[in-house]
């Protein structure tokens, strides 16, 4: 990004310094990065919190499944001359009430969705190779377009980020019930359909917006491994959601940034940094366990069996 601006005769890009405040202030000198930066929090914030409950819900291959279906949308708006973002959310919407309506059938359907998720791809490019004109818009929605916003969707993006997170306090306290134990949570009164059903469309307007960020082949990142990432590292809901939601951010500010001073695109920094924090993750979890097991193992010395005492003073 910075060699292709700097090509275009702004000359106060000299790509990054030991500085960074003058770093982000060089970024965001830009009206472009300004808009990206916005709409980019916005939706990471969503898919955060939102991504939370997809992994608590055990629920990640229909998130897959909602974001390649919405690719058909976007391809289905472009032939018929309106915004692409508004087709994968008109689809994703149509998908996720769908599964919604499923509910507990929805479980173990792997097969069903990996096939609706295939047709769905054969029906975007289908949709593609019909239009006459230039796709650009159908593609870009593949892999992101974030640094191609314009003021008018970042403000979409804000308001519809509002929305998604005032439903998601709305419902939060059945919703994590349901959640953590559907049966019980139905027993005591809660309308686990109703709730499931909510959800999933909240998916979808998350999917809607973080597909301008990350695209909808790989959505999949920024929705699932900060919500992977937080609980592994809390049990607690409350701190849980508050670093999926943070882990989200920081993983699009820094993809932002990078790719702002690289010629790569934003997709694959959110790609490899959420993959990065995940790993990063579990190879703590495992060194910690592993500390816990060595630090409560019996040293060699100790004498805390009575198979490892002598025969003559155990007492039968």
């Amino acid at each position: 990004m910075t060699a292709m601006l700097a090509s275009q005769g702004y000359s106060l890009l000299a790509g990054p310094s030991w500085n960074p405040f003058a770093d982000i202030q060089n970024m965001l000198s830009f009206a472009f990065m300004r808009n990206a930066f916005a709409a980019a929090t916005a939706s990471a914030l969503v898919a955060g919190l939102i991504g939370y409950f997809v992994v608590l819900r055990a629920s990640s291959f229909a998130a897959h499944a909602i974001s390649h279906i919405g690719f058909a949308g976007a391809a289905g708006a472009v032939l018929l001359g309106a915004n692409p973002v508004l087709g994968v959310g008109v689809l994703s919407l149509a998908a996720s009430v769908g599964m919604g309506v499923l509910g507990r059938r929805l479980r173990g359907r792997d097969v069903v969705i990996g096939l609706v998720m295939a047709f769905s791809l054969g029906l975007g490019y289908l949709f593609i190779s019909l239009y006459k004109g230039n796709a650009t818009d159908a593609y870009a929605v593949l892999f992101g377009q974030i640094f191609g916003i314009t003021t008018g969707a970042v403000w979409i993006t804000v308001l519809t980020s509002v929305v998604v997170l005032a439903l998601l306090a709305a419902i939060y306290r059945p919703l994590l019930f349901a959640s953590i134990d559907e049966e019980v949570a139905e027993a005591r009164g809660i309308r686990v359909g109703a709730i499931g059903l909510g959800f999933m469309v909240l998916l979808a307007l998350a999917v809607s917006e973080a597909v301008q960020v990350s695209g909808v082949l790989l959505i999949f990142a920024l929705l699932v491994a900060p919500g992977a990432i937080a609980g592994r590292v809390f049990r607690r809901p409350a701190a849980a959601l508050a670093l999926s939601a943070g882990v989200a951010v920081l993983i699009t500010w820094a993809s932002l940034a990078l790719a702002f001073y690289t010629p790569y695109p934003v997709s694959f920094y959110v790609t490899s940094l959420a993959f990065a924090a995940y790993l990063g993750v579990r190879a703590a979890g495992r060194s910690a366990g592993l500390s816990r097991r060595l630090a409560a193992s019996p040293s060699p010395g100790r004498d805390t069996a009575p198979e490892a005492r002598p025969a003559a003073t155990v007492r039968l």
